[in-house]
This record gives C-alpha cells, sequence and structure tokens, in this order.
C-alpha cells in the first residue's frame, strides 16, 4: 500500500487515481516493464508524488495518455446543470418547492424526458418521383384487366377554397402552405422483355379525356382520363383518375407504371415546444391553450365536416368465411366507450372538453397500449378489434384512432398514399392514416382576426409513425377520403378494377419505388417519440 500525496488517504498498487480526494496520482516508478518486475517480487513501490503541473478541475487523462477536459463537452455541461438544479431544487423548502414546481415542472420534465427519448429524422421540403407498379399476367387464353389510379392532387395546408378561410374583411388572416405540390404525371407500359413499349404524359391541370377520345398504345391497351361519376364504369368512381384498358394476349406479362413527381413541404399544425421552428405553420397551431371545446366543433366550417365524419359506425366490411368483420369504426363498441372514459379520466382539471387535450390523449394512449403488427390480417380488423388484440398496422390503429374520437364527436377520415423512409428514399409501403378537425378557442379567433366559423385546423395525425398534427414529405398522398355514408368510396379505392375471371389474369399488389435523383432542402429535424404532459 501507499499513500496519496495530496490527502494522505491509503492507495493500492496500479491507482491512477485517488478515491478519496479524486486526484491524480505520478508513480515515482513509471517505468512500466521495472513496475512489473517489482510486482512480481513482491516489491512494487507505491510512492507517489504531486503531479508536475495540476490538472484543472474536469480534466482527465485517457487511457491513451492524453488529457481530456470533460467540462468542454456539451453534453455534459448540460447534465451538470441539470443536476445543479434538481439538488437546489431539493434543497429548497416544501412551500417552495411546491411553488417551483407548479410554476416550471412542465419545461423542466419536457427537457429531461427529451434527452433520451427516439426520433424519426425528416427532411425539411423534398422534390422526388414515386412510381406505383402493377405487373399483369395471362396464363392461358386471350385476357384483360380495367385499371383505376386515382391521379394525386395539390394539397394545402388549408383545406377548401372558400374565402373567408384565408382571408377576414379583404385582409390576409391566414396563410396557406403547398403541402404536396404535383409537377408531373407519366404512365409507361412495359412488356416482358422489361423495355419500354409506350409512354404516356398525363396533364396536371385537372383537364378529362373521355373513352370515345381514348389513347391506344402499340401494344392495343387504352388510356384516358374521364370526369367522376360513379354510376359510368368508364368514368372515375371516387376522385379524378386515369382509366386503362388493359388487352392481354395468351401468356403476356405485362405491366404499367404510374410515376408522379411531387414537391413535398413539411407543416405543423400543433403550435408545441417541439415543433423546429424551420417547420411551417406554427405560428397557426393548435395546442391545449387554444383549443375550443367539443361543443364547438359544430360551428366550425358550417357544421359540414361534423355531419359528414362523426357517424358513430361506419363502413360494413360484411362478413367473409363466416366471419363478420363489422364496422371499421365502430364509436359504440363497450371497448371503445370504456376505453374513452379512461383517457377522458386521465385529462387534467378543467381539460375534460378540451377537444386538444383529449385528441392527443388518444393518441398517445394507442402509442402505449398498441403495437406494430407487420402481419396484419385481411381484410383489416376494426377499431374495437385492433384495441383488443392491442396490436395493427397502419389501417387498424387509424380504424381505433377514428373509433375513440368519435366518442366524442370529434370528425376523423382517412388519407390513402404511401410512405418511404425520412433520409434516404428507398422503400416505399402502401399507407393509410387520418385527418382530424380541430377548432380554436374563441378567445384565439379573437385574436387573430378570424372569422369564428373558419377558424378551426384539417390536420394530417399518423398513430403508427408518432405524426401528430404533422405533414413530413416521406409521406406522398394519393386520396384524401370524400364524405361517404355508406363507404363504397373506401371500396372502390382498395379495388381499382376488374381483371379476367378463373384461369385468366393474375395481379400483383402495387409495388412503390422511386425512380431518379431526390432533392432535399431545408435541413432535416427530429421528431421526438414522447407523450404529452398535458398540464
Amino acid at each position: 500500500m501507499g499513500s496519496c500525496p495530496y490527502c494522505q488517504s491509503v492507495t493500492y498498487a496500479g491507482d491512477t487515481i485517488c478515491y478519496s480526494c479524486g486526484r491524480i496520482l505520478a508513480n515515482i516508478r513509471s517505468d512500466k516493464f521495472a513496475m512489473e518486475q517489482q510486482f512480481h517480487r513482491g516489491s512494487l513501490d507505491t510512492t507517489y508524488k504531486m503531479t508536475r503541473n495540476p490538472t484543472a478541475g474536469g480534466v482527465v487523462q485517457s487511457h491513451t495518455g492524453r488529457t481530456v477536459n470533460l467540462m468542454k463537452n456539451r453534453r455534459n455541461k448540460s447534465r451538470h446543470l441539470v443536476l445543479l438544479v434538481l439538488v437546489t431544487f431539493f434543497m429548497l423548502a416544501p412551500q417552495v418547492q411546491e411553488n417551483v414546481f407548479e410554476k416550471w415542472a412542465p419545461g423542466l420534465r419536457e427537457y429531461v424526458m427529451l434527452l433520451p427519448a427516439p426520433y424519426h429524422i425528416y427532411p425539411n421540403e423534398a422534390t422526388f418521383t414515386v412510381a406505383k407498379t402493377v405487373v399483369f399476367t395471362n396464363n392461358q387464353f386471350d385476357g384483360w384487366a380495367f385499371e383505376d389510379v386515382l391521379i394525386p392532387l395539390d394539397i394545402h395546408s388549408l383545406t377548401g377554397e372558400s374565402s373567408d378561410y384565408q382571408y377576414t374583411n379583404g385582409e390576409p388572416a391566414r396563410s396557406t402552405t403547398a403541402l404536396q405540390e404535383v409537377l408531373g404525371l407519366t404512365l409507361l407500359f412495359q412488356s416482358g422483355s422489361q423495355s419500354v413499349d409506350d409512354f404516356v404524359a398525363i396533364p396536371t391541370n385537372g383537364s378529362t379525356v373521355s373513352y370515345e377520345n381514348r389513347i391506344t398504345t402499340s401494344n392495343g391497351h387504352s388510356v384516358w382520363w374521364p370526369e367522376v361519376d360513379s354510376t359510368d364504369n368508364r368514368s372515375c368512381p371516387i376522385a379524378l383518375c386515369v382509366k386503362m384498358e388493359l388487352a392481354l394476349a395468351p401468356n403476356e406479362i405485362a405491366s404499367y407504371s404510374f410515376q408522379a413527381t411531387v414537391k413535398s413541404t413539411s407543416y405543423s399544425w400543433w403550435d408545441g415546444t417541439r415543433v423546429d421552428t424551420r417547420i411551417a405553420g406554427i405560428s397557426d397551431g393548435i395546442n391545449i391553450e387554444n383549443s375550443g371545446t367539443f361543443d364547438d366543433i359544430a360551428f366550425r366550417g358550417g357544421g359540414q365536416k361534423s355531419d359528414d365524419f362523426t357517424l358513430p359506425q361506419w363502413y360494413d366490411r360484411g362478413a367473409s368465411n363466416g366471419i363478420n368483420h363489422g364496422y371499421a369504426i365502430n364509436a359504440q363498441n363497450d371497448l371503445i366507450t370504456q376505453t374513452a372514459s379512461l383517457i377522458s379520466a386521465s385529462l387534467p382539471e378543467g381539460r375534460s372538453n378540451n377537444a386538444y387535450a383529449y385528441s392527443r390523449a388518444v393518441f398517445d394512449y394507442l402509442h402505449e397500449h398498441v403495437t406494430y403488427d407487420k402481419e396484419a390480417p385481411d381484410p383489416a380488423r376494426s377499431g374495437p378489434a385492433c384495441l383488443e388484440a392491442k396490436t395493427g398496422d397502419c389501417d387498424e390503429q387509424t380504424n381505433a384512432f377514428l373509433s375513440l374520437l368519435r366518442v366524442k364527436n370529434i370528425p376523423g377520415w382517412y388519407v390513402f398514399g404511401a410512405l418511404t423512409d425520412g433520409l434516404n428514399f428507398e422503400e416505399w409501403e402502401g399507407h393509410g392514416w387520418g385527418y382530424i378537425l380541430l377548432p380554436m378557442s374563441e378567445s384565439w379567433c379573437a385574436s387573430k382576426s378570424i372569422v369564428l366559423d373558419s377558424c378551426f385546423v384539417e390536420a394530417s395525425v399518423d398513430v403508427v409513425n408518432n405524426k401528430w398534427l404533422l405533414h413530413t414529405p416521406n409521406a406522398y398522398i394519393s386520396w384524401i377520403e370524400e364524405p361517404d355514408m355508406t363507404g363504397d368510396s373506401l371500396r372502390a379505392y382498395y379495388s381499382p378494377g376488374q381483371y379476367s375471371n378463373g384461369v385468366g389474369t393474375d395481379r400483383t399488389p402495387p409495388v412503390y419505388s422511386t425512380v431518379g435523383d431526390v432533392d432535399t432542402k431545408g435541413g432535416k429535424y427530429q421528431v421526438k417519440i414522447l407523450e404529452e404532459w398535458l398540464r
């Protein structure tokens, strides 16, 4: 044993630091080989001396012999600051602690919890081309296929065309941001040799071409983009679309690739402290403080969304194989109503009728209690079935989310398209999520000089991907649900055509992919995966 030259505490062979005073020790015998020989002979010298140049606070010697100043590390400074604040807090009198906690706890808790929270990364803006490819295989005789592809539209942060929505008494009241701009549309046909046979450019200005004026390709395929008329098989059933009539020879393999070039921009309808300031929309966003109540919903937008998207039971999927699949959305199911009551009871005092607080609490509840299911059944689980199974894919968790919202008459509807990773845009998959309407409070509307009827947000919510009131550029929007009491429009989306019966024609599920390069601008930002403390 030896002793520390600073505090005279006991030290042991091989110590490089005094565990009593924390100072670095310098051994007189610094030759490693000589020390090893002494150790084996039982005569190791453990006499220490003071370091020639005492180190400053926070300076240590690494395993490589290099001195490192830990206090220069920004993260360590932050941790030391948090520790100092916590120590100071616990030294205060109980009454003072209570007052400090009441005023500062939300921000402090948020800061501490966000430090280790996982996150997704997204670009602020991206321009890319996404392709939807479907392959048809005719197995025997002459085959045929009719196929519809919905034309994506320009999507804005403020939906609708009413002048009141963007202006009040002739003066701008709320700005609108283009979330998705369609720059170009192309339809490619390929033969089994994988060479491009035909190329058809689709206009993006909303113009139409009737069946009588259809384009016929060199392989005999017909293409046209008609008006919307659900009663006519040669018209678009639910929205503007491209219709194809494919003629397939015996044993022929043919495919089409519908390619859309879009510019997509991040937007947040949430006025929250976690939202990156570079993202548009924050100043017009909603939070627990400026949210209206459940009763306010019917007095926003003429009550139209309230009439269209609050049915307690919606989209009866019928039965197959002896199983009754029930309603996709069911706000009258016992499990749904019980869960809604449990969530309502968890809200802080004075927030029981706050539309934002309840909706966000539902979002966080599903995150905590429902896992993602990569092997979800077909047809998809209903909202109650997803909640009961505690697992579900994107469609199923959206069913559960909208079911819980409609218990409180909060309008919610579907969005369909495709989703890719947030950085490389390499792998795509078909995706479904939701839109909801939330009212702003009367006082907030008055402060912004916004007409009360148009003072609300219609915002994107993706439960599975932790996107709360947020649009990100890696989400391609193909169709936003239109009002429909029967669910026929949703059936039309999921069944976009007809094909030869029996051994005639096989059709692959759509495959999405990126064509060419992706242009990103405006930097990247993080979206933390963490519940909101509703206080």
